[in-house]
């Protein structure tokens, strides 16, 4: 993997831990991720028209893209709800890449080497010490609505690992990476506003007009984290690209500390060095 491609998903990994801290600070995080979706979605057809358009053979992964990516945001709101970032950020990336690197051999022929497995597993192990520093107490009981941030961030990995798997296939397919992104968005985005219109119009209507710069800085945070990241699935195998953009848990740690004032235990940060040196080791693969 070069220099330039590992840079690449680096800053797009602070990308996503970025826009995620947007939706967890917001007042409703259902509608704020709304709002970054849609706002994804406007500056992706504001683009649309200077890129080329995909090939065919990309548009069923497009569309089976567009509605895991509906369940993912849903998903990523309901962790946020119950849990704090620091805990179920970690669970929903980190454990995605574990699933990826299973998935991609039978699925697409991309076998990783023993070194890339190694990385893969560093990092998931300090996944799982994440997890395991979240039970605090002398019986092990784990904070109120802990059990639930959990189900949902682990619920949403699968989530992560199956479109991760669609996207590294389809790109690769489409011959334009840049349209693939942006009609990925926009179907997403399409649906979500439908979706959110239907159940909740006045909520959507009132949110929007107090909170409409999330549509733009996390949309375009969004836009850009994903779309650099596919780029990076055609100049290297996709189970590795994204193991490597799981780094983003670390911009994820520091951000809740920083801003979003939450309590990082001693056993977090050493669950978060363990990340740290998967990711040197995928590096130095």
């Amino acid at each position: 993997m070069s220099g330039l491609v590992v840079a690449v998903v680096l800053f797009a990994a602070l990308l996503h831990a970025s826009w995620n801290a947007i939706v967890k600070s917001g007042k409703d995080t259902f509608l704020s991720t709304v709002l970054v979706s849609v706002g994804a979605a406007l500056i992706s057809l504001a683009v649309l028209p200077f890129v080329n358009t995909p090939a065919p053979a990309s548009w069923p992964y497009l569309a089976a893209s567009a509605v895991a990516q509906l369940a993912y945001y849903s998903l990523l709101a309901a962790a946020y709800r119950a849990g704090d970032m620091s805990h179920a950020y970690p669970l929903m990336r980190g454990s995605a890449p574990l699933l990826v690197a299973l998935a991609s051999w039978p699925l697409i022929g991309e076998r990783l080497s023993s070194m890339q497995m190694g990385a893969v597993a560093c990092i998931c192990a300090g996944i799982l010490g994440l997890y395991v520093a979240a039970r605090t107490g002398a019986i092990g009981r784990m904070p109120k609505n802990t059990g639930r941030a959990t189900a949902f961030a682990l619920g949403n990995a699968c989530v992560i690992a199956s479109y991760t798997l669609i996207d590294g296939i389809g790109v690769r397919l489409s011959g334009a990476p840049a349209a693939y992104t942006m009609w990925i968005f926009v179907l997403n985005g399409a649906g979500l506003l439908l979706w959110t219109a239907l159940r909740r119009p006045a909520d959507l209507l009132a949110y929007a007009q107090t909170q409409w710069r999330l549509a733009t800085v996390g949309g375009f945070g969004t836009l850009a984290s994903y779309g650099l990241a596919l780029w990076a699935m055609t100049q290297a195998p996709v189970a590795a690209i994204a193991a490597l953009r799981e780094t983003s848990i670390l911009f994820a740690i520091a951000i809740a500390a920083l801003f979003l004032r939450e309590k990082i235990s001693p056993r977090r940060y050493l669950a978060i060095g363990l990340i740290a040196a998967g990711a040197i080791l995928m590096r130095i693969a």
